[in-house]
């Protein structure tokens, strides 16, 4: 038999199963357009040989992994334009995984594993993304414009050995956000910025936040740059956080809302679909049930309509020593305090990952905002304001959640009339880029929008 190194391309269709339980033939009918007027004219422009095909998915072989990239990112570029005008939960989107490796051919087709690294790198794709082996990745140096980010070593499926894995980065919406200014009624300074294209999304400010740190954190950018791809998303920074004002009198939720109301008048929304993270969820909440007539849809990931202080008191008294503990070492340059929250937050995160976010906690608020920020948050009580949500509610909540418990997230969804209510798997707070959790997440709230 012969043998060969090439670098190998395997695609497959995202969410093809639920396409296809949707609309069969108009599925086929989109697969088949972008393959003849995309796909196959652009692997033969880059010198692929199509191996085969198996309904969604296709495996190419490339003499050169340079060609091979180049492909997919052509491909994938052309498929966002391809699809701007195409309703979300129709979208075709791709997943890509390359690799460079040893390959047997027999008749007209390839096998060994640099076939089947291939195909389990397409498998931890994003839709629309491009994952590739760091032997692929060191052949690229230097020789194109785009960038990888490292995503480190990953256990994939049927392989013997762990695989270096990194994601190829190309038409990066970063550093096209720009950062504007407002004021409150009480006159603190709100910093605010929209980013993306598309119909409006609003995202309620929670703790923590820092509007150009997160955009760079690897804790943080998956989740806006996913809800920035298909959305003008804007967020902003809450008072005592970020790039807003720290130095404020009040902490509450009612200035919580008030500073919601502030930044969508600012930007000028008059209807829009609203997003809240942790306890920003409570603030939305109390927004939806002020303002029925500005939302056409709510979203709510990781909260709560009951603060910590008062689910229980053996959590009351946790979190009482954690504020004192907060404003005794918050600040300080050992980030062992700050490690207690982390772990809580993101329990699986990487060393790096970590790392990053006990920094992130310093450089978002001082340990006095810290602390009364956290002390206002266990407090935080709007079951009475549930039934008045009228409007279009999603809830989402990871199963396993450290933080804050699931049932928190149920006792939501089951409060507000008509919500919907998903268990994401996951022990992470805030699910990190390649979590299973993050490809449902994205799904769940583009087929949620498109109604």
């Amino acid at each position: 038999m012969e043998r060969r190194l090439a670098a190998i391309l395997a695609a497959d269709v995202a969410g093809y199963s639920r396409l296809m339980g949707t609309d069969e033939e108009g599925t086929l009918a989109q697969l088949k357009g972008h393959r003849q007027a995309l796909v196959d004219p652009k692997i033969e422009e880059h010198r692929g040989r199509i191996v085969k095909t198996t309904g969604d998915g296709m495996l190419v072989e490339f003499a050169s992994v340079v060609d091979a990239v180049r492909c997919a990112v052509d491909v994938q570029r052309s498929m966002v334009e391809r699809n701007a005008r195409v309703s979300v939960d129709k979208r075709i989107e791709f997943r890509v995984g390359i690799n460079l490796g040893d390959i047997i051919i027999d008749d007209d087709d390839i096998y060994g594993d640099g076939v089947n690294v291939a195909a389990r790198l397409e498998g931890i794709a994003e839709p629309g993304g491009i994952c590739i082996s760091r032997q692929a990745h060191d052949h690229l140096l230097e020789k194109l414009s785009f960038t990888c980010e490292k995503l480190g070593l990953r256990n994939l499926k049927n392989i013997a050995k762990p695989v270096e894995v990194y994601s190829v980065n190309f038409d990066s919406i970063s550093g096209t956000q720009e950062v504007k200014y407002c004021r409150a009624s009480d006159g603190v300074r709100l910093a605010y910025a929209t980013i993306g294209q598309g119909p409006p999304l609003v995202k309620t400010a929670n703790w923590m936040n820092h509007l150009e740190y997160d955009w760079e954190s690897p804790i943080w950018h998956h989740l806006l740059e996913g809800l920035a791809r298909n959305y003008t998303l804007t967020r902003y920074d809450a008072r005592g956080n970020g790039l807003s004002d720290w130095d404020v009198d009040e902490v509450s939720l009612e200035a919580w809302v008030g500073d919601l109301e502030t930044v969508v008048d600012a930007v000028g929304i008059d209807r829009f679909p609203l997003f809240g993270a942790s306890q920003g969820c409570a603030i939305s909440i109390a927004y939806a049930a002020r303002h029925p007539e500005r939302l056409s849809h709510l979203i709510l990931y990781g909260g709560f309509a009951l603060g910590g202080n008062k689910r229980s008191p053996g959590e009351h008294e946790k979190r009482k020593a954690m504020g004192t503990l907060m404003r005794l070492g918050w600040g300080m340059d050992d980030p062992a305090f700050r490690q207690l929250f982390t772990s809580q937050f993101i329990p699986e995160a990487t060393k790096e990952q970590a790392d990053y976010f006990n920094d992130l906690q310093r450089k978002t608020t001082s340990p006095e905002c810290a602390a009364r920020y956290f002390e206002v948050v266990g407090n935080l009580d709007v079951r009475e304001l549930l039934p008045q949500v009228q409007v279009p509610t999603l809830v989402l909540h990871v199963r396993d959640d450290l933080l804050c418990p699931i049932d928190a997230g149920r006792q939501v969804a089951a409060g507000i009339p008509g919500a919907r209510f998903i268990a994401l798997p996951g022990r992470n707070h805030l699910f990190l880029k390649h979590e299973p959790a993050s490809a449902r997440f994205f799904e769940e709230i583009n087929l949620f929008l498109s109604k």
